[in-house]
């Protein structure tokens, strides 16, 4: 392969059988936009370059059938793949520790010196020799030795820093320097908690009303992390995305301030007593329209992407898309600052979670493609994604899909949408139009999901 190859901009590079030879190119991770490499069935030698693992938007990968040695680099674990072979080469060695699950098996048959201690048909790693278990118990010891020393000389000196240390810290994105006095007084109005964190509402002497957030799991290493990440989230400014004002943290607490939005949530109109104000399908579609434009935003406008991690009808606020990714993101084990960081919580709602997630525990714009998606099915069928009238185990996509099955296409829609709308013939045709998107946002493969960007295309056309 030509070097001066990744000097081109590529999405896609697909250059399976083609017989061609030499080493992958390091300087691949010049490929930002890269989101498909398919270079099977040649003759490279060589290593993997580990620069693959930094390609951001990388979800197809596939270098089997090739010459390939040496190990699978461990920053391959950073991507966020939605296919991956790396099956008959040479590699050697043990198994990264991201890529022992058997939904990479397949990925990694036919490398006769790969092993693994928890991968069939793989055979197990050799088991290592007590004398270089002794050397690694000496290692290990005079290293908790040594972070011993260090804890208790910082815990020595911990009672002088205390001394001036603030209590707490506020970060107004909206120079509201009335909010800075005020936000310890939202105790007493909740309106709201969920599994991130609880939710208040706050009017202040200026006569603005503010949604307050107080985030579960604190932990004062994550200092940083919250303020990087308030600090991007306080630049977006959409106008399908409520607006985070502020912020204030301290050793015990994380508080986000929002703009209040009045009228509530999609879920309140569909599942509880305002469902009268979502009466017509018109409504509901421009509800739809409103959240898609919000995500496209964040997917596709945004540098760095900003994957919501929680789309649900209870965090669009009418035409606003809210909570994106905030708690969610600050309860995490960050491995890297990229979208797809191992979670240590779930991430999303049951219900709403992309299937994939019970085996990769990573969440990427398709994930939010797929809660976007029975979002879709929400506004149609006017059902929970859990509705106990599915029957067990079911959720609303399964539902949707097993009446597609056994319904003939004039009677499918009719059978699933709900009756309070009262469609007229041309809503049930658009209906069938919005549905389609929705079951195409809702595949069970990832690959198979369209961009929020492709969304919005979608749905225009049935407007």
């Amino acid at each position: 392969m030509p070097y001066c190859i990744t000097d081109l901009k590529l999405q896609t590079l697909d250059l399976q059988d083609n017989e061609l030879t030499g080493k992958i190119p390091d300087s691949v991770s010049s490929w930002t936009e890269l989101t498909e490499l398919n270079l099977a069935r040649n003759r490279f030698t060589g290593e993997i370059p580990p620069t693959l693992g930094s390609l951001p938007a990388l979800l197809y990968l596939d270098l089997s059938g090739n010459l390939l040695s040496g190990k699978i680099p461990e920053d391959l674990k950073k991507l966020r793949l939605n296919q991956f072979n790396l099956s008959d080469n040479f590699l050697n060695c043990r198994v990264p520790s991201g890529f022992n699950h058997e939904y990479f098996v397949t990925g990694l048959l036919g490398n006769p010196n790969l092993c693994s201690p928890s991968l069939e048909p793989l055979p197990p790693c050799p088991r290592i020799k007590p004398a270089t278990l002794y050397v690694i118990a000496i290692i290990t010891s005079c290293f908790l030795l040594l972070i011993g020393s260090l804890v208790w000389y910082f815990r020595t000196h911990s009672k002088f820093v205390s001394k001036i240390r603030r209590p707490y810290k506020v970060t107004s994105f909206n120079g509201s320097s009335s909010a800075k006095s005020r936000y310890s007084h939202f105790l007493k109005c909740i309106i709201g908690t969920g599994g991130s964190g609880r939710v208040y509402k706050l009017k202040l002497k200026t006569g603005q009303t503010v949604a307050v957030k107080r985030l579960w799991g604190v932990k004062r290493e994550a200092e940083d992390v919250f303020k990087s990440k308030t600090e991007l989230l306080s630049r977006i400014r959409h106008g399908n995305i409520v607006k985070l004002l502020m912020c204030c943290s301290g050793d015990e607490f994380r508080i986000l301030i929002y703009e209040y939005m009045e009228n509530g949530s999609l879920g309140d109109f569909l599942h509880g007593d305002k469902c009268a104000g979502l009466a017509d399908w018109p409504k509901r579609f421009t509800i739809a329209i409103g959240a898609a434009k919000g995500l496209t935003y964040l997917h596709h406008d945004c540098q760095p992407p900003i994957v919501h991690r929680d789309v649900k009808s209870n965090n669009i606020l009418l035409d606003a898309v809210a909570d994106f990714g905030l708690a969610k993101t600050f309860q995490i084990t960050v491995g890297d600052s990229g979208g797809g960081a191992a979670m240590s919580l779930v991430a999303g709602t049951h219900g709403y979670i992309a299937p994939e997630y019970s085996y990769t525990l990573k969440v990427t714009e398709k994930s939010d493609v797929y809660s976007f998606g029975v979002v879709l099915l929400e506004l149609i069928t006017g059902k929970t994604p859990n509705d106990p009238s599915f029957g067990e185990n079911k959720n609303v996509v399964k539902w949707v899909t097993e009446v597609a099955l056994s319904s003939s296409s004039a009677q499918f829609v009719a059978q699933i949408v709900d009756p309070r709308m009262k469609p007229s013939a041309s809503d049930l045709k658009e209906i069938q139009k919005v549905l389609n998107v929705a079951l195409q946002c809702t595949s069970a493969f990832p690959i198979n999901r369209p961009s929020m960007r492709k969304v919005i295309e979608l749905l225009k056309d049935q407007w």
